[in-house]
Parts: C-alpha cells; structure tokens; sequence
C-alpha cells in the first residue's frame, strides 16, 4: 500500500440495498480525485443477502472484506482501523453517499496538513421521507452555529457541541482515530449501544482541531418508514446518555432538562390533559419557528412540528433506558 492510499472502513449491518451504490459512489469520488484506495467493509454479522452483495463487491476487486459477529459499530470500527497500514482513513457509513467531487477538496486538505482531521458537510436527502426531514431539521437546530451559513470551519473541544460532527463520515490520520477509539470509555457493558460517535470524536478533537468544509459533501438516506425511525429515535436517546453525560457545556443543560422535563411532562399528563395539550401545541409551534430560523427549510420545519410528540416520548424512553443501563454497570 502506498503512502498516498487513502484508507476507507466502512461498518456494515444488514444494509444490503445501500452497501454496493456506497462504493460504486465512493469509487467515482476517488477516480475524480486521482486518488488510489484501499476499502474495507466491516461485515458486522449482516444476513445472507447483505453478505452475498459484499462477497459480491469483494470478487469484483472493490472491497477487502473483514467480518464479525454482531458487536456494534464501535467494534467494527475499531477492527477496521487496525487492519489497514495506511497513513489516513475514511470512515463511512454505508447509507453515506460520496458527492462526485468531494474527495479533491478532502484530499488537499489531509496534503496540506497530514495531521488534520475532517468531517464532511452532510446533506440529508429529505424529499419525500418526513422521518428524514424532522432529524435535518432538528440538527440544523441544536448546530444552527454551521448550518445558518455553512463555511469552512475548525474546532477543539471547546467549541465541540457548537458544530455538526460523525462518524458517518470523517477523514483523519489512522494514528489518531486508533488513539481516540482506545480512550474511549462507555457507560454501558454492552458496546452496542456505546456512543461512538460523540466520545471518540470528542477524543479526536482534544488530539487535533476538527475541520468542516462545504465542498467535502457527502448525502446521507435516513430512515423512511415510521418503524424503522421509531426505533432510531429509540436508540439514539440511549446512545444520547453515554455521548453526553459527565461532559460539560450545554449538553449538561441538556440533560438536566431531559431529567426534569420527562417526568414532570409525564405527571401533568395525567392529571392535568388541557394543560398537557396546550403545552405540546406550543412547543410544536416555537420548534417549527426554531428550524425556520436556524435554516430549515418548510418542509424541515412542517416535519419537526409533525413529529415532535412520537419523536420526545421514543426519545425519552431511550433516554431513560440508557440511564438505567448506566446505573447496571
């Protein structure tokens, strides 16, 4: 492998309809960047139709494949970085697809400084899937700091809960994304549901600044039925417990409100409904307006105040579990 190989682990579970366009859109990114690669799909226990598209990929010379048992993303990350040599990595999600010419800009960015770390701009593809439009929506809010004008940017742990930031899809040397992943520490025994992508990347950030270039764009596919996003939403309000507690910032206000919020929205439920329901009109109006001003776009902020109710009391729940499942450990 060439020094000038860049490294791509992409974790896989049963996304047998995403994995193949991934790599085909990750290969032509490549081609326009003169870039050569090395791709490794981390096979985490996906099915019998998963697995035969990624043999399928592998015979055909576009992956190198690594496979698991089911642990989790985390694990699979982790076992793909330390099967690589290569000086820098991509990580990338297998519902990521990778804008035609957004390697070039990445790719000079990690020339003119090898030790630099880069999250791509996401865009998520919301026409016609509300379920996809309300998470935009809700990100562009709590990081309305970027999305109100998206620019180029740097940040260190002190600005970390201001700017948009995954796993999903982040450029940076092997050396320290290896560094961040084994400082990395769960609340939880089953690293399934460890937040991998807000410790490690905090733990990035406290190694080196972390970049935001617009013209390093990637289009990220969300869940488009009901089930599927309930039990998204379910499990990010657990993954939410071990992302931010015992962090400082406002995510400490966060789940503070969280903890006050939930139970006493519950009890004022119950005994008082009239309440209850005046309270959820005006918290769906105030968060549609929040959107709008934030650089949500109508149809962000019409999903937002739709689905703001299932999405609190799915979150919540998960939230309360990943409580719970703190406390066990």
């Amino acid at each position: 492998m060439t020094r000038d190989t860049l490294g791509v682990v992409i974790p896989c579970y049963n996304e047998g309809a995403w994995i193949r366009r991934c790599v085909d859109a990750l290969h032509l990114a490549a081609e326009r960047a003169d870039w050569p690669l090395d791709v490794l799909v981390v096979d985490d226990g996906s099915g019998p139709e998963t697995a035969a598209i990624i043999d399928d990929l592998a015979a055909a010379g576009r992956v190198r494949v690594l496979r698991q048992a089911n642990a989790g993303r985390l694990a699979a990350r982790l076992n793909g970085l330390l099967d690589g040599d290569t000086e820098h990595v991509f990580l990338l999600d297998s519902r990521v697809i990778v804008s035609a010419d957004s390697l070039v800009p990445l790719r000079r960015h990690l020339t003119e400084e090898p030790a630099s770390a880069w999250n791509a701009h996401v865009e998520v593809m919301s026409e016609g899937n509300p379920y996809a439009a309300f998470m935009y929506g809700i990100t562009k809010v709590g990081w309305r700091a970027y999305f109100k004008q998206p620019r180029i940017v740097r940040f260190g742990p002190e600005e970390f809960d201001s700017y948009p930031k995954g796993t999903g899809a982040f450029a940076a040397p092997r050396a320290t994304l290896i560094e961040a992943s084994r400082e990395f520490d769960s609340l939880f025994a089953d690293q399934r549901f460890a937040s991998d992508d807000t410790k490690m990347l905090r733990n990035v950030a406290a190694i080196t600044p972390i970049g935001i270039d617009p013209a390093f764009t990637v289009d990220y596919y969300g869940r488009d039925s009901a089930e599927r996003w309930l039990k998204q939403v379910y499990f990010r309000g657990t993954t939410f417990v071990d992302g931010y507690v015992g962090t400082k910032g406002r995510a400490v206000a966060l789940l503070g409100a969280l903890g006050v919020a939930l139970p006493v929205a519950g009890l004022v439920t119950v005994k008082r409904p009239a309440i209850a329901v005046a309270g959820v009109s005006v918290a769906t109006v105030a968060a549609a307006a929040a959107t709008r001003a934030s650089g949500g776009t109508a149809r962000e902020s019409a999903s937002v105040a739709a689905l703001l109710v299932p999405f609190t009391a799915v979150f919540g729940s998960g939230f309360v579990r990943g409580l719970l499942m703190a406390a066990r450990r």
